[in-house]
């Protein structure tokens, strides 16, 4: 039995325990949070950030390849943006999407002081990334899906960017436990919770990790009946 089959079966034992536990569990309760501000870039830019988030390990988790069209969505200041532009290389892109125009401006800053000439900052929609339809092998959010103020419609048009075999990974600080007690309860998500969303959205979960310190890592992909 590989590790993926384990992992899954694992999450099915799980959610029948879980849901009924904990009120705050479902999605019905959840309420977005506040938006980070620009002002708060330099918290995402934190030195702790690389042992805590283990970007090149999330990387490799996803599978991003040479030459991959990757969407980093609340890309910020492009943490992970960054890196994923010299996993892809030259004949691969980086869309570094984000609501605020002063992010955006951040990440070019950011990305010129690199030398990286493969990240095309969008300035985008609060219901829709404005990426080309069927275009992006891979998305990545990282601690940002929980801000969304109007989460279907993005959620929408993000599976409509999708490539044919695209997929999407999805990092949220654990609600349940003490590994994330250290952010707010807003900025945190369980299972259950995102499982209810996404699954709504015609996603389906491909896998789940739980190799970091605070964060879930969920790989979805658009339902094969859903264009």
């Amino acid at each position: 039995m590989t590790p993926r089959i384990i992992s899954l079966l694992a999450i099915a034992l799980l959610l029948p325990l879980t849901l009924p536990r904990v009120a705050a569990d479902t999605s019905d309760d959840r309420k977005p949070a506040q938006v980070m501000s620009f002002h708060g870039a330099g918290w995402l830019e934190r030195p702790e950030r690389m042992e805590e988030e283990q970007p090149f390990e999330v990387i490799k988790a996803m599978g991003v390849k040479p030459g991959d069209v990757v969407a980093d969505i609340g890309c910020g200041s492009g943490f992970f943006a960054r890196k994923m532009a010299k996993v892809v290389g030259e004949k691969g892109k980086v869309y570094g999407v984000d609501i605020q125009p002063e992010m955006i401006e951040i990440l070019k800053k950011k990305c010129a002081e690199e030398g990286i000439e493969n990240v095309i900052p969008v300035l985008s929609e609060e219901t829709d990334p404005l990426l080309e339809p069927g275009t992006i092998d891979w998305m990545i959010l990282a601690d940002v899906y929980h801000e969304f103020q109007l989460p279907e419609p993005m959620l929408a048009k993000m599976r409509a960017a999708l490539s044919e075999n695209g997929k999407i990974c999805l990092l949220e600080y654990r609600l349940l436990g003490d590994s994330a007690k250290h952010i707010k309860v807003d900025h945190r998500m369980s299972v259950p919770q995102v499982l209810k969303e996404w699954q709504a959205a015609n996603f389906e979960l491909v896998d789940l990790q739980e190799f970091l310190p605070h964060q879930h890592l969920f790989i979805f992909q658009k339902r094969p009946d859903c264009k």
